[in-house]
């Protein structure tokens, strides 16, 4: 299975338990008068909304390139994952939040609490099985890094924020059956209320997440720094280059790059040589890394690659950028 189809798997599985968990908390909370099960069933339908909108940059994104947009339309899917990072904050956090503040001022009792268990039981187990499902993608994806930094350097964002999503409801299931406890049997009834804002304030903080790596990603990341070191390497072995001077990357989509190389030709090759030489290589690296979609080639001497570098970055050249002889 492709990363592409796996990811649209992850998904379709959390859309999926995201629909039972919305309409099943929806009924719970008309018939219990739960502040905290209100919020976690609006929560279940902003994440529902977030799949459609995910499977909808997925597909945006895979359409082919025109004259408006040469580059294609990858950056689409980083787009919408932004815009699904904002909803999460604004309606995920903000009506919880909101909805916690009245509950607060205004405690009303909890009806049925014992319904409110049974339905916080079930929601357990339809978003445990989602993210059981969005956790082994993230984990075959992330491969030997540690799960923070293959956040960081995730190009995928459905694979980071279904899980993300899902991690978040059920750390708001827990919250909302502490809630419901303490208004029930300890007698509390603010403590909805206060549940409700704690589970809006754990949505605000995965917002925060995904809407900065979103945005690193639409404004436009380097590739990884595999492929980098790959590429270099292939440019290397292709004579007669006299300078790998560098390569610069940026990441479009998930399985979408273009990359420019700076190359110093030896002396004495030919126009027509170069043009040969440049299309082999090209050849040759989308050959093994098809997801470099377009690759454009600079000839240019080392002085020239490092003034265009210090005029682009300042005196502090990036290292994934360096120089390779």
């Amino acid at each position: 299975m492709t990363s592409t189809s796996s990811t649209r798997v992850t998904v379709y599985a959390a859309l999926l338990g995201n629909v039972l968990v919305a309409l099943t908390k929806t009924a719970a909370a008309i018939g219990t008068g739960s502040s905290a099960m209100l919020s976690e069933a609006v929560h279940s339908f902003v994440d529902t909304g977030n799949e459609l909108l995910l499977l909808h940059g997925m597909r945006r994104s895979m359409q082919q390139a025109d004259p408006e947009h040469p580059l294609g339309y990858g950056r689409e899917l980083y787009f919408w994952s932004f815009i699904v990072a904002l909803m999460v904050f604004a309606l995920g956090a903000g009506v919880s939040i909101y909805q916690g503040v009245v509950h607060v001022r205004q405690p009303q009792p909890i009806s049925h609490p014992l319904a409110s268990y049974v339905v916080f039981g079930l929601c357990f187990v339809f978003e445990g099985a989602s993210w059981l499902v969005s956790l082994r993608q993230f984990r075959a994806a992330k491969g030997p890094l540690g799960y923070y930094e293959a956040f960081r350097r995730s190009k995928n964002p459905p694979s980071f924020m279904v899980l993300f999503e899902d991690s978040a409801a059920l750390v708001g299931i827990a919250i909302g059956v502490a809630g419901t406890y303490a208004a029930t049997t300890l007698a509390v009834p603010a403590a909805d209320g206060i549940a409700s804002i704690l589970i809006g304030l754990v949505l605000a903080f995965v917002a925060a997440l995904l809407a900065r790596e979103s945005k690193s990603l639409l404004i436009g990341e380097r590739g990884d720094r595999r492929l980098h070191a790959a590429i270099l390497r292939i440019a290397q072995e292709q004579g007669p280059i006299a300078c790998v001077n560098g390569l610069l990357t940026v990441q479009l989509a998930p399985n979408q790059i273009v990359a420019a190389l700076s190359l110093q030709f030896a002396d004495d090759i030919r126009a027509s040589e170069i043009e040969d030489l440049v299309l082999a290589l090209e050849r040759k690296i989308r050959q093994a890394h098809p997801e470099v979609i377009d690759l454009f080639v600079k000839p240019q001497t080392d002085d020239a690659y490092r003034e265009s570098m210090r005029r682009r970055f300042g005196e502090a050249r990036p290292a994934v950028a360096g120089r390779t002889s």
